[in-house]
């Protein structure tokens, strides 16, 4: 026996990534479930089923959407989740099978007959003196019975009924992860909305003081204190920042589409962010300690145990081809010419089923049953080393991110300084509007990196809280919301 099961857990953790379709370039994200670092992929919206979801209706006004808000309609609406649901039924559907072949079977047949038959058509010719017998005859007959059917002994089908419990055991862990999933698909679509509105925020502060910088130049032009060229820099800066501004606010309503989309919200549904910063301080976690809670609670690494279960039980049930199996059949009931002269009738037998040559169809099914399960083996083994991966790479990535959230916050304060002192030197004279472009292109890169590296921190939380396998429980206790 051969059982089938929903999409594999390497096809969820990678198909993560393509949530975030309209991820600006200048954002680098990693791919969910792994250690590689990579781009989010423009025009890939609905590759994985994590990315889609079942729309709900449409509500009036606009929507505040939290954090929390957006994960718990992802969890209950999200294509992927509910996809992995269903594959729990069909695994059920096929244990139920499996039980088929090991539980009785009754059944009821009655049947009234009447037939009549040429006897020249089958070539039968009877020829008496003075006996007269008609071409054809005409019969009935009635038969009513109850048959029960019941497998006392075959250790292929016990076998194959282990495994498809083992079976709907890992669809149930995978239908847990898949949650995680939706999690960390969610928080990473959510969290780059927040960045983008972030940006816009900051494209605006920079188009005020451009703007700014543009009107002192121009006056200072005008005045002949300065040449044209401090008027054109200044343009050139403005203009900018402007583009900068209209690009911020594109990408942001295309993420919310995104964001729409992966939480189940109805086509055409407004709905602002209530949750921008999320700067919380994370309370650290040894490695050691890491490990062993994923180990313990991976949904994924235990569904993927259960699967070298399946396999092993898979094996067994193919071996069990060699062996002889033992049936029970009885039926019970009345028959007769006519149902009104019906007597007591039944049948009861029990079936030893000897295999001797089976042309190679069992050794076939051992050697693949066998290719199943060093494959289910080697799977685990892999997860394992990616568990471990994974949880080192979020803690890694946690650190250093919480470092680069405090530099650059250090660095905003920097810039805005220089900026201040280049504008008043400009105003001065004592500078061009050169000195001053450069200051405002510090300004932008400090906010950029701080926006990012928030962004990066938050992100690491999600990853770690997944790569612990309680992403659930770990964005209600990361994220507090405001």
């Amino acid at each position: 026996m051969r059982l089938t099961y929903g999409p594999s857990r390497a096809s969820l953790l990678a198909g993560v990534l393509f949530c975030g379709a309209a991820t600006s370039p200048a954002q680098t994200q990693t791919v969910p479930g792994s250690s590689t670092p990579g781009e989010a992929i423009p025009g890939t919206l609905g590759v994985s089923p994590f990315a889609g979801s079942v729309p709900g209706k449409l509500a009036p006004g606009i929507m505040p959407l939290s954090l929390r808000d957006a994960i718990d309609r992802g969890l209950k609406q999200n294509l992927g989740a509910l996809l992995s649901n269903a594959d729990i039924r069909s695994a059920r559907g096929q244990r139920w099978e499996q039980l088929s072949a090991l539980l009785p079977h009754v059944t009821a047949a009655p049947y009234v007959d009447v037939s009549q038959i040429n006897l020249q058509e089958l070539g039968i010719k009877f020829t008496f003196p003075g006996v007269n017998i008609p071409p054809s005859v005409r019969f009935s007959y009635f038969d009513a019975r109850v048959s029960v059917d019941q497998s006392l002994f075959n250790w292929r089908s016990i076998n194959n009924a282990r495994a498809a419990k083992q079976a709907l055991t890992s669809a149930e862990y995978s239908y847990k992860d898949a949650r995680d999933l939706v999690v960390l698909a969610v928080g990473y679509t959510y969290l780059q909305a927040i960045a983008d509105e972030a940006r816009i925020e900051t494209a605006e502060a920079q188009v005020r003081t451009a703007q700014a910088l543009f009107d002192q130049a121009t006056d200072r032009v005008n005045a002949g204190t300065s040449p044209a060229i401090d008027g054109l820099r200044a343009k050139v800066e403005l203009q900018t920042r402007q583009q900068q501004l209209i690009q911020a606010k594109n990408n942001l309503a295309i993420q919310k589409l995104t964001v729409a989309r992966v939480i189940g919200l109805a086509p055409g549904q407004e709905f602002e962010l209530t949750d921008k910063s999320l700067y919380q301080p994370f309370e650290g976690i040894t490695v050691e300690e890491a490990l062993k809670r994923a180990y313990a609670t991976r949904s994924d690494y235990q569904a993927a145990m259960t699967d070298v279960r399946v396999a092993e039980f898979s094996r067994k049930a193919a071996v069990a081809g060699y062996f002889p199996s033992l049936s029970f059949n009885a039926n019970y009931g009345a028959g007769a010419t006519h149902p009104s002269t019906t007597r007591q009738v039944f049948d009861v037998r029990g079936t030893l089923s000897i295999p001797i040559f089976q042309g190679g169809s069992v050794h076939g099914d051992v050697l693949q049953a066998d290719a199943r399960l060093e494959q289910s083996r080697e799977r685990l083994d892999n997860l394992r080393a990616q568990i471990d991966s994974d949880v080192r790479t979020a803690l890694l990535n946690l650190q250093s991110s919480a470092d680069l959230v405090s530099v650059a916050r250090s660095n905003i304060d920097l810039a805005e300084q220089t900026l201040t002192q280049s504008r008043d030197r400009f105003g001065a004279g004592v500078t061009d509007t050169v000195e001053v472009v450069q200051s405002q292109e510090a300004v932008a890169s400090a906010h950029e990196q701080y926006i990012s590296s928030l962004y990066s921190y938050n992100f690491a939380k999600i990853s770690l809280a997944r790569a612990l396998g309680a992403a659930e429980e770990g964005a209600k206790e990361y994220f507090k919301g405001k």
